[in-house]
């Protein structure tokens, strides 16, 4: 079975992955990846639309098709690129994921970014420790979430990896685990408030 990420993708570039339902997605969403682009000086985002967020129910979720042609509508540009990885490696949690990504992420300068809300309940992931062991990972600010994510059972357990906000654009390059939690300007939108929900 050939590997589910080419090397010509990554060989020679600094990748940041932005794994999430995107249901929908919004310019919060956007607004991180541009941020990460500027902060940890990357050549690429790869926004991985989840087949289904397993902490939630299947109806919650929505079409991965219509989702992904939603991501693509609003990540255009040369520096972003839209993926189904999760249903090219058959994989449901971002563990398996990231197993089926392991050439890739062993030859290449990858982060994982993810919003300080997801980091908060980072603990409830499958095999979140594994997590922050395979790649360096780049918390962004959410409104509401600082203190939650700075004190959340993962940053208690990572503590020792923490590198400042001046120094992610070390991330890529850094061995795991490392991360950081890097401030950035808040915006309010989120997908459950754009579905209705509270």
């Amino acid at each position: 079975m050939p590997p589910i990420v080419p090397r010509s993708w990554y060989e020679g570039r600094r990748i940041g992955l932005f794994g999430g339902s995107f249901n929908p997605p919004h310019s919060g969403h956007l607004a991180l990846a541009n941020e990460a682009l500027k902060r940890l000086r990357l050549d690429e985002v790869w926004w991985l639309v989840a087949r289904q967020n397993p902490l939630k129910p299947p109806g919650d979720t929505g079409d991965l098709d219509e989702r992904m042609a939603l991501t693509r509508e609003l990540a255009r540009g040369p520096r972003f690129r839209v993926l189904d990885l999760e249903r090219r490696a058959e994989a449901v949690y971002t563990a398996d994921l990231l197993d089926a990504m392991a050439p890739a992420l062993q030859g290449g300068l990858f982060a994982w970014l993810m919003g300080a809300d997801s980091f908060a309940t980072l603990h409830h992931w499958r095999r979140w420790r594994g997590i922050m062991q395979t790649l360096p990972v780049a918390v962004f600010d959410r409104p509401g979430w600082t203190l939650k994510a700075l004190s959340s059972p993962a940053a208690r357990a990572f503590r020792h990896a923490r590198l400042a906000a001046a120094d992610a654009a070390l991330l890529p390059e850094t061995p795991p685990p490392a991360w950081s939690f890097i401030p950035m300007r808040h915006h309010p939108e989120s997908s459950t408030r754009l579905r209705g929900g509270s």
